[in-house]
């Protein structure tokens, strides 16, 4: 054998052993002899679609074990709606298995999304959202801030009968809504000092008023405030505090 028939014959014997490992990482051969025959979900899922989730993971796992892209397929999990988090693995011989923690609901926020109980916004989706969440909103680089003011506002407001959300508008004024739909305006400075000068007064305006609802607290006023009631007789009250 010539010098140089070796080193090709040489090169030829290698790039036999390796076309079948690169033919597995790259997929062309791993879907039909690696497949992926079984998807495990763990995790206790009440509102995650498992519909939606196969449908997500399939296009992935088609390529086989070798070549599934597990970081692709944790992105198309995240991207369902009420998942918080994902974590995906593959286990031998052909088992893919997904973790997934979903959001727990804290509050509605504006018409289209959910607050998580971490602080996260996500898409409600075509789930029925569970009763009795508060109805927050405003822009969501504020989230905290509104959080803060519902929490000061159920906290001070609970002998008012609960409070139903809190919101800041485009403009940036402050406005929480009770229970039984009294709207109290709080403006665009100091919310929390107006909500807390307002709160202990609250009770005592009910008791005088036992035959009469209020529909509207408006705090932006310096020395006082001004409240509207059922029968659209507006009263205003001058406390001696600035407010």
């Amino acid at each position: 054998m010539s010098a140089l028939k070796r080193p090709l014959l040489w090169l030829l014997a290698v790039a036999l052993v390796a076309l079948p490992v690169v033919a597995v990482v790259e997929g062309w051969m791993g879907g039909e002899h690696w497949p992926l025959r079984t998807l495990r979900v763990q995790g206790t899922l009440e509102r995650v679609d498992r519909a939606q989730l196969q449908a997500a993971v399939l296009p992935y796992a088609r390529r086989g074990f070798f070549a599934v892209d597990l970081g692709a397929v944790q992105d198309a999990v995240d991207a369902l709606p009420w998942v918080e988090r994902a974590e995906v693995r593959k286990h031998w011989p052909d088992v893919l298995e997904v973790r997934i923690v979903e959001h727990r609901p804290f509050a509605r926020w504006g018409t289209a999304r959910l607050l998580s109980e971490h602080g996260r916004l996500f898409p409600i989706g075509r789930l029925q959202v569970p009763a009795g969440l508060p109805l927050l909103d405003g822009p969501e680089g504020r989230v905290p801030e509104v959080v803060a003011l519902y929490n000061q506002a159920r906290e001070q407001l609970a002998g008012a009968g609960g409070v139903l959300g809190v919101a800041i508008d485009p403009r940036g004024s402050w406005s929480i809504t009770l229970a039984d739909g009294t709207r109290v305006i709080l403006g665009r400075d100091d919310p929390g000092a107006r909500l807390a000068r307002f709160a202990p007064l609250l009770p005592q305006l009910a008791a005088q008023n036992p035959q009469r609802r209020l529909v509207r607290a408006d705090l932006r006023y310096t020395n006082g405030f001004a409240l509207t009631w059922a029968k659209a007789e507006t009263l205003s009250m001058n406390h001696g505090s600035n407010t």
